[in-house]
């Protein structure tokens, strides 16, 4: 997750997201995320509409946009960024460990111009 202040927390799951799991995601690391962050309440939580993400016992105010166009999903772009910079590194991983550390490593450095872009780049919600 992010926002145009910063990148939220990369972690790995290494099991099938069902509703429990995705509320105990929810719990321990989008909510607090976004609680740091808009500690008035007033931050929307966008996501991409996969059934585990309506769960009734995981609510978040969310943009009321279709959230399953690419347009209007950019974390999809941000996903890509990390596809591109894979092929690109000079030792690639040997293994999934290595390959996680490697997402982990990549998604911290993403340069603040590009996920404050694409923020920018969302319609205004009035």
């Amino acid at each position: 997750m992010f926002c145009w202040e910063t990148l939220g927390p990369a972690f790995h799951v290494d099991v099938t997201v069902t509703r429990s799991t995705y509320l105990s995601i929810a719990v321990d690391h989008v909510h607090s995320f976004m609680e740091t962050l808009f500690p008035d309440g007033c931050g929307l939580f966008q996501q991409d509409n996969a059934p585990c993400h309506k769960a009734e016992m995981v609510q978040f105010e969310v943009l009321s946009p279709p959230p399953n166009s690419p347009d209007l999903n950019p974390i999809q772009h941000l996903w890509d960024v990390l596809d591109k910079q894979v092929p690109s590194m000079k030792t690639p991983p040997h293994n999934l460990q290595d390959l996680k550390n490697l997402l982990r490593t990549s998604w911290s450095q993403i340069p603040q111009h590009t996920f404050r872009d694409l923020v920018e780049s969302m319609p205004r919600q009035d």
